[in-house]
């Protein structure tokens, strides 16, 4: 990573000791704080705050309003849709420092979060797993899983592009879009490679 190879607005605030990869694009009003790892061709969009010590792997997409606290890792291709919430203490209180408390969530490759999603720390979303919009997710999400409400329960599986995979009697589905095929065996969806 080159720290800079990356664009930035001039109202981001862009603390000492970050990693920020090439064609990354910061906009407005975003702080990022000491210590994260932001990857290649990310795109962090206005009034977003990134903690210290955060991860987020290449390619990985924040909208607008989305705060990312210190304990979140994402993986490449992430998705995070405008005004989600990660939370990092499982029981916080005003009086009390927490700090060291700090629990971690992953967010592995692909995955998608919805607008005003809240994500409750402690727990890893799957691979390709897709948050419905207002979903609180409170355990982990399978890969390729469609979670929605509040709080969030599994109603049905999604393709890598996005779109709700149809299973037949024998456990396939084809994506509508990629014509990629799944396979759906004993509650886990795998897509199969040709």
């Amino acid at each position: 990573m080159n720290n800079t190879d990356y664009s930035a607005h001039e109202s981001a605030i862009i603390d000492p000791g970050c990693l920020i990869g090439k064609g990354t694009k910061i906009w407005h009003f975003t702080h990022i704080m000491p210590g994260c790892r932001i990857g290649e061709n990310c795109n962090i969009g206005q009034n977003v705050v990134v903690s210290p010590d955060v991860v987020l792997g290449n390619n990985v997409k924040v909208q607008n309003n989305v705060s990312i606290y210190s304990g979140v890792i994402c993986e490449d291709d992430v998705f995070l849709g405008p005004s989600m919430v990660f939370t990092n203490v499982i029981n916080p209180r005003s009086g009390i420092n927490r700090r060291g408390q700090y629990e971690t969530t992953l967010v592995k490759k692909g995955a998608t979060i919805g607008a005003n999603a809240t994500i409750v720390c402690g727990i890893t979303l799957g691979e390709y797993c897709f948050i419905g919009a207002g979903a609180v997710v409170i355990k982990n999400v399978a890969p390729y899983a469609l979670a929605v409400g509040n709080p969030a329960s599994q109603s049905g599986w999604m393709s890598e592009f996005g779109h709700k995979l149809l299973f037949d009697e024998n456990g396939m589905a084809t994506c509508p879009e990629s014509h990629e095929k799944y396979t759906l065996i004993e509650g886990s969806v795998k897509k199969i490679v040709e």
